[in-house]
């Protein structure tokens, strides 16, 4: 086994104790720095003995080095993820500074990225590699305190108030939660987690106040967890005032504290450390001693963990759920104090590259009357995006991946989500360049009049002058289908809707409306938006929902060449592995909305078709949508960009007529 080889990008003082770290390991050596910063590229060099040809000036150099094995990047906090992605795509394996990104989105995507290329990926809290933590959860599984009830963790320390600073500038991430709260998470976490026999537990509620300071970061914070165990975390993180620094873990029969969890050693060495343990009243205080730099623990397994070949580390260190986890809940603390970077906002939300491997297959786009732009055969879901930093990462994913068209609803989130995709627009400035797909009539509000008042509300919440593509959500058979048409008709003559068309509507009352439309020579509808996917819906999944996967439909769609755009067309994770499956609530999960032995067999052989195609079973069933001799189209809801990433190989397989009919199980 070799020594791994590190290079250092951003020498700034964490860097340093890294590299003293790697100094003491005996699995990897220090090789390569890399700064913009000339003078403080030199002096590192110096002190670390790097050859100047190891001394880059940009990080593209550093990551493009072949004689480098692997990164630690130490930047400031908003380009973690953004230089994380670009070295894993340059076959670099990774530890990167907490946080590994500025929310749960952003660390989400890197450790797909990471899984993609098939390489280490870390972040770096050095604490949970020292001893202490892995006797902290050695007492806890030994029950020695009993069942855990409470967790009590806290990090604070006082500094003066500098705008300019990393702590208390907004647009460099400042602010206590960031910096040192993902402490006490983390730890909560990890303690919750123990006490249930794995690495660690998320929380089920997160309860905050805190306050914001005068240059709009978080200055002082408090937080309640709740775990689903009945745990209970106090937790609190501070830039402004000085705190106990310590972790307290109350059991039915004692307590473990640890005095200092979170430096031993002061960030060098010996990182000495003591672990208090009182049952029954009486308390006993363990020793761990080392004469090691306290990042020597964190290099060393690093170090050996890449040159074993491994993907990512094991507990007590933080492995790739865990740092999402604890992301998600720095996200939830965040948001009940009311801080939000700048990053997430419009108009300085930044875009991160390279989510889409080089050489994926690219979404084709196809023609649909009525409509400018050629319309992306998959389109993507804005059905689940809460705030602009966690949809602008999928978004630009997809557009990166060749996607165009995007499909939103009025009732989508209480309006939410539309306001949170306009947002995304008008940072982008993509308004011309995309299809937004606008529904609205939904019922009870299924109504001629509806149509034209939501759609305003829609368009002011999109920040668009109109919908390329309008669809009525559902249909109300009580109205008149001649009334629906000529509405949907005054809005198009008003340039106000583009091509337009019924989601959840029976192929007869589509008949019905496009004969009304031809009889008094209006544009008729050009669109059906009902579910269609390869497993045939048993249980609607909401009331009122039609599937298009029924005989008489698709002999429609076919004789009549109606464009079809699918919702639900995977089924709802119906065709991935077993493991996956079922991440909805179970009154409309995949099995209970699909299941039955018909689409059992269309499942099973979907799996032959995808041994074959050397792609997965849901490529199959997203490809068996594509390939219907009627202008399809898919939508796709992907909660990440690996989602959109594990959907492109459907884009390489070519059904014949034959494997869609046999998949449908009509021959």
């Amino acid at each position: 086994m070799g020594l791994t080889r590190w290079g250092i990008i951003g020498p700034g003082q964490i860097a340093h104790n890294f590299a003293d770290g790697l100094r003491e390991a005996t699995s990897g050596k220090l090789v390569a720095i890399a700064s913009r910063d000339a003078g403080r590229r030199q002096k590192f060099g110096d002190q670390y003995g790097i050859a100047v040809d190891k001394r880059y000036s940009t990080y593209d150099a550093i990551v493009a080095d072949l004689e480098v094995d692997a990164i630690y990047i130490s930047t400031l906090n908003p380009s973690h993820a953004e230089i994380s992605v670009m070295a894993l795509r340059h076959g670099k394996a990774v530890v990167c500074e907490k946080p590994a990104g500025m929310n749960a989105g952003e660390v989400t995507a890197v450790v797909e990225v990471a899984a993609q290329e098939k390489r280490f990926f870390m972040e770096a809290f050095m604490y949970r590699c020292h001893p202490q933590i892995a006797r902290l959860v050695q007492i806890i599984k030994s029950g020695e305190i009993g069942d855990v009830h409470h967790i009590k963790a806290t990090f604070g320390f006082s500094s003066k108030r500098n705008p300019s600073s990393r702590l208390y500038d907004p647009a460099l991430g400042g602010g206590g939660i960031l910096d040192i709260g993902c402490y006490p998470v983390s730890a909560a976490r990890l303690v919750a987690g123990a006490a249930m026999g794995r690495d660690f537990d998320n929380p089920i509620s997160v309860k905050a106040v805190g306050t914001i300071g005068p240059t709009g970061v978080d200055e002082i914070a408090y937080g309640v967890l709740k775990f689903s165990s009945g745990i209970i975390a106090e937790i609190a993180g501070s830039v402004t005032r000085e705190m106990e620094n310590a972790v307290v873990v109350t059991g039915a029969r004692g307590t473990i504290k640890l005095p200092t969890p979170w430096t031993p050693g002061r960030n060098a060495g010996p990182s000495d450390a003591t672990i208090e343990v009182t049952i029954d009243g009486k308390t006993r205080v363990e020793e761990i001693r080392s004469h090691h730099h306290l990042f020597a623990f964190e290099a060393e397994l690093a170090s050996t963990a890449i040159a074993e070949g491994k993907l990512q580390a094991v507990g007590p260190a933080m492995t790739h759920l865990d740092s999402i986890g604890n992301a998600e809940t720095l996200d939830r603390w965040r948001q009940e104090v009311g801080y939000v970077p700048l990053a997430e906002k419009a108009s300085h939300n930044r875009k991160l590259a390279l989510l889409i491997p080089s050489g994926a297959p690219q979404i084709p786009h196809a023609k649909l009357e009525g409509v400018a732009l050629p319309v992306s055969r998959l389109i993507l879901g804005a059905d689940n995006k809460n705030d602009l930093a966690s949809g602008a990462i999928v978004w630009d994913a997809f557009l990166d991946a060749g996607g165009n068209t995007f499909d939103t609803g009025f009732v989508y989130g209480g309006g939410h989500h539309e306001t949170v995709l306009g947002q995304w627009i008008s940072a982008r400035k993509v308004a011309k360049d995309i299809n937004v797909i606008v529904k609205g009539a939904h019922t009870p509000y299924c109504t001629p009049r509806a149509i034209a008042a939501q759609l305003e509300i829609s368009l002011d919440r999109l920040g668009l002058d109109n919908a390329p593509i309008y669809i009525m959500h559902r249909d109300n058979p009580q109205v008149p289908v001649g009334e629906f048409v000529e509405a949907l008709n005054a809005l198009h003559a008003a340039g106000k809707i583009g091509a337009f068309g019924g989601s959840n509507w029976s192929p007869a009352r589509f008949a019905e409306g496009q004969a009304y439309a031809v009889k008094r020579q209006l544009k008729p509808m050009a669109i059906l938006n009902n579910n269609l996917s390869l497993a045939v819906m048993e249980k609607p999944v909401w009331d009122g929902c039609v599937t298009s996967n029924t005989q008489d439909s698709l002999k429609f769609l076919r004789d009549n060449r109606i464009a079809h755009i699918s919702w639900s067309s995977q089924a709802r994770g119906y065709f991935l592995p077993v493991e996956l499956r079922d991440r909805l609530p179970a009154d409309i999960g995949p099995e209970v909305c699909y299941g039955s032995p018909a689409n059992e067999e269309r499942r099973r052989r979907a799996e032959l078709l995808a041994k074959k195609h050397g792609v997965s079973t849901h490529n199959i069933a997203t490809a068996w949508v594509l390939a219907q001799k009627f202008p399809s189209f898919a939508i796709i809801g992907p909660r990440s960009p690996g989602e959109i990433v594990s959907t492109l190989p459907t884009l390489t397989v070519n059904l014949t007529e034959a494997d869609v009919a046999w998949l449908n199980l009509e021959s």
